[in-house]
């Protein structure tokens, strides 16, 4: 059974931030998925979490003795159900996703970012990754080992024969048009049963009724080969009239949460690349204009969201080692210049282990969200502030050129020695962000 749950620490009994990964382990101790702070104020800090009722695959070891050197990593993290403004629609953080990339060596981002059913463009250098395999990267958990490919099997959920139908033919087509390896596909024996969640935060998680259906399918696969899974399923519990806001760039895309569950289930359990998808868009709806949100145009323009996961995890990294070690590369925590995430969306996993580790950390003010909780409030010193991508990414090139951000904007503070007696002068101030507030 898997569940979402609320958890609330005091300030005076945690310490925020860098104490809370270990305060939700305590309280959950090795059930967590997914997890990340909902709301934060001067009294307490509220985490919400989805657990599993029976304790997840253990990442104890560290790879931080491991080092890969030469390689540059950005690590930009969009997050799903909490409505994005940039990322939250339909693949819609593809543009500044290759606009971050160009500044890095290789771009880390959930799929979510780029996915848009029929549409994704994916940079060579853009590694598109499962959010709690970056979670583990984050942590230091974990490798990325690039493949050269990957052999990819497809978890369908049971459904009416038109459905089906159609989602072979987004397969068949991903094979001939993008040479996707499909090497098997699992129809299930019944439901899964995913469905959508909302939390006390706003934000939309998600639970399965049926994980136990969902892992054979994908036994099943790995037995034939397969070293990535893509799971498409009906999603139920759709609150309809939300989903016609979201599709009117109003409300966030409810279906999201449940995905990131899903995924995180199926990497957790088997330690292979995941995504998933709806098997078949949602069209029922009482839309506002035949025309969406020109965010939200590439779901609505196709007919399943299945396309998008088999060409990203075509080359998705792998977390475990290959056989016979045939990898293009190996990156870990020790490669990472920089996460990116949005300014008021600084409690998730990847951007609390980054500052933890002396890791820089940008703010982009200009990707809203529908929660609240930026750097200030969680006192998370030294976090660079960017008030748009375009911004965030000069930060990258200056912290990958070895310039100091500071150093960019005027006025720029005078050294000068102190007279004997007097306190030596004030360290100069961080980087602020030009045109943030």
């Amino acid at each position: 059974m898997i569940e979402n749950r609320q958890v609330r620490f005091k300030r005076s009994e945690t310490r925020v931030p860098d104490g809370l990964p270990e305060a939700v382990e305590a309280a959950f101790p090795g059930r967590q998925l997914r997890w990340y702070v909902g709301r934060a104020n001067a009294e307490e800090v509220v985490v919400e979490a989805t657990v599993a009722s029976e304790p997840v695959t253990p990442y104890r070891d560290s790879v931080l003795e491991q080092r890969y050197p030469g390689r540059s990593v950005v690590v930009s993290v969009v997050p799903t159900g909490v409505g994005c403004s940039i990322g939250g629609f339909a693949g819609d953080a593809a543009p500044v996703t290759r606009l971050l990339a160009a500044a890095t060596d290789y771009l880390v981002t959930n799929p979510n970012a780029v996915n848009a059913s029929d549409f994704i463009r994916l940079d060579d250098n853009v590694l598109y990754v499962e959010g709690y395999c970056i979670d583990l990267l984050c942590r230091g958990l974990v490798n990325l080992h690039l493949p050269y490919a990957n052999r990819v099997g497809v978890v369908l959920e049971r459904s009416s024969a038109a459905r089906l139908d159609a989602a072979f033919n987004v397969i068949n087509a991903a094979r001939a048009v993008h040479g996707v390896n499909v090497v098997h596909c699992a129809v299930t024996e019944g439901p899964i049963g995913s469905r959508c969640r909302r939390n006390d935060s706003g934000g939309f998680v998600g639970t399965i009724d049926r994980p136990e259906t969902l892992f054979a399918a994908c036994e099943a696969l790995l037995r034939h080969g397969a070293d990535a899974i893509a799971v498409a399923t009906n999603v139920a519990d759709l609150p309809l009239d939300e989903y016609a806001l979201h599709f009117a760039g109003r409300a966030a895309n409810p279906v999201g949460g449940v995905e990131a569950i899903i995924s995180h289930s199926v990497v957790n359990r088997f330690r292979v690349p995941a995504a998933h998808a709806p098997l078949a868009n949602v069209r029922n709806l009482a839309l506002e204009s035949a025309v969406v949100d020109a965010r939200g145009a590439g779901e609505m323009a196709s007919t399943s969201g299945l396309a998008c996961v088999l060409i990203g995890l075509a080359r998705a990294p792998q977390i475990s080692p290959p056989p016979a070690g045939r990898s293009r590369e190996i990156l870990n925590l020790n490669n990472v210049l920089a996460v990116v995430a949005p300014a008021n969306c600084m409690g998730g996993i990847p951007a609390l282990f980054a500052h933890r580790a002396g890791i820089p950390v940008i703010a982009v003010a200009g990707n809203e969200t529908l929660l609240g909780v930026t750097a200030e409030q969680l006192g998370m010193a030294g976090v660079l502030h960017a008030g748009s991508y375009a911004e965030a990414a000069g930060l990258l090139l200056a912290l990958r050129h070895g310039l100091a951000p500071a150093s960019l904007v005027r006025p720029l503070a005078t050294l000068r020695h102190a007279p004997p007696g007097q306190p030596v002068a004030a360290a100069p101030p961080l980087y602020a962000g030009a045109g943030v507030e």
